[in-house]
């Protein structure tokens, strides 16, 4: 795969945080086979490859479901978790970081749809008390879409071994919004395109108080119940995942000065929120991005503010590139074809769905990686996302 394929895929499939004691050396653990059920599946072959011979020093269990008009097809490879050696359990629970940010989204236009949110309204019109005149011009749209120019707030750290220290560490969504909107903007609102957490905490908000529930309350009301998402949760401030996951590992610097690998499964995720704080499984993922697509949780029109990507002047604030998020998801080209989904990352877990729009092909995953906020693409997440859909489009 050349330096082209290995940026596109980087820069359009992985953006995602989240820690536990330290565990064992990758080296103690047996390989485990991968173990799969497939029909009619694309290329069941390359699938099966692509999460074989895990666990290695990228990752530690990977889960993957393909279905569609064109077949389906499931697999699993790696361990629940190194001590014990013991097959990943394919029905595990897992973080799905900002995967989160396509639950915000369906359930704020879903307000849309019901005139309680107006997409072109100031976000400012809705909470006056939080958002300054600064920030005055910024809409619901694009918060959503990640074009509102408002900067990331500070966190207590920037290494994985600093967060791990703040593992507990209790967010408000409030004082983080307070501390992002005190600083200059990045650029005018709607100008250009900038990927962070920010907008969609502010939505979680935003949803709140039009709703008059809590964030959390109104996404189960709207989404997880309807879908009967019964895997699918919000953590809150309990740092743990209740229910069967396998582990997650980060490679970082251990207590005697060494670098290894610390088990990152219990590790609270208050600084994602309605962002990046959500507990699903493959299966309830590929529930909901079925439901997504075919107009069963965003219906009538306001579904394809989900499937526009803003204005060919607009571009991303940091490359220069194509913009490539609408409202909840990321767009990229592969196998000739377009793609729309999201991916996510806590610290142990790499996540993502993907479909095409007609559902012909999706792909759900999710990936223990040991360096899930890496600059560059988990090796087993880009092998899986080639073999379903195939590669990126060359220059």
């Amino acid at each position: 795969m050349n330096a082209r394929t290995r940026t596109v895929l980087a820069t359009a499939l992985v953006l995602g945080v989240a820690a536990g004691p330290a565990g064992p050396a990758l080296a103690s653990a047996p390989r485990a086979a991968a173990t799969t059920t497939a029909s009619r599946a694309p290329d069941s072959e390359a699938l099966t490859a692509a999460i074989a011979g895990l666990p290695d020093a990228s990752a530690t269990a990977a889960l993957a479901r393909i279905s569609g008009s064109d077949g389906r097809w499931r697999g699993s490879s790696g361990v629940h978790d190194l001590t014990s050696g013991r097959r990943a359990d394919p029905d595990a629970r897992f973080r799905a970081g900002s995967v989160t940010k396509v639950f915000t989204a369906a359930t704020v236009l879903q307000l849309a749809s019901e005139k309680k949110v107006d997409l072109d309204r100031p976000v400012r019109a809705y909470l006056p008390d939080l958002i300054p005149a600064a920030y005055e011009k910024v809409t619901v749209r694009q918060l959503l879409n990640h074009t509102s120019g408002l900067p990331s707030p500070d966190f207590p750290g920037t290494t994985v071994e600093e967060w791990y220290a703040n593992r507990f560490h209790v967010f408000s969504p409030r004082a983080m919004v307070a501390d992002a909107t005190a600083k200059k903007r990045l650029f005018p609102a709607g100008t250009r395109q900038n990927y962070s957490n920010i907008g969609y905490t502010v939505a979680g908000l935003l949803i709140e108080r039009v709703s008059g529930h809590r964030y959390e309350s109104e996404v189960t009301r709207r989404i997880l119940k309807p879908l009967a998402l019964h895997g699918t949760s919000f953590p809150g401030t309990d740092p743990r995942i209740h229910g069967p996951h396998n582990h997650g590992y980060q490679r970082m610097a251990l207590d005697d000065g060494s670098t290894g690998l610390r088990d990152v499964s219990v590790w609270g995720s208050t600084d994602g929120w309605a962002a990046g704080d959500l507990i699903s499984t493959t299966a309830d993922l590929e529930r909901f991005t079925k439901a997504l697509f075919s107009g069963r949780a965003v219906r009538g029109p306001l579904l394809e503010e989900m499937f526009t990507l803003p204005d060919h002047s607009v571009r991303d604030h940091a490359t220069g590139g194509p913009a490539a998020f609408s409202v909840g998801l990321t767009s990229w080209q592969l196998g000739g074809r377009q793609i729309w989904g999201k991916s996510g990352g806590r610290w142990g877990y790499n996540s993502g769905i993907g479909s095409t729009r007609d559902l012909s092909r999706t792909l759900v995953y999710s990936v223990n990686s040991t360096n899930a906020k890496g600059q560059d693409t988990n090796r087993t997440v880009r092998n899986l996302i080639v073999a379903a859909f195939g590669k990126p489009a060359a220059d």
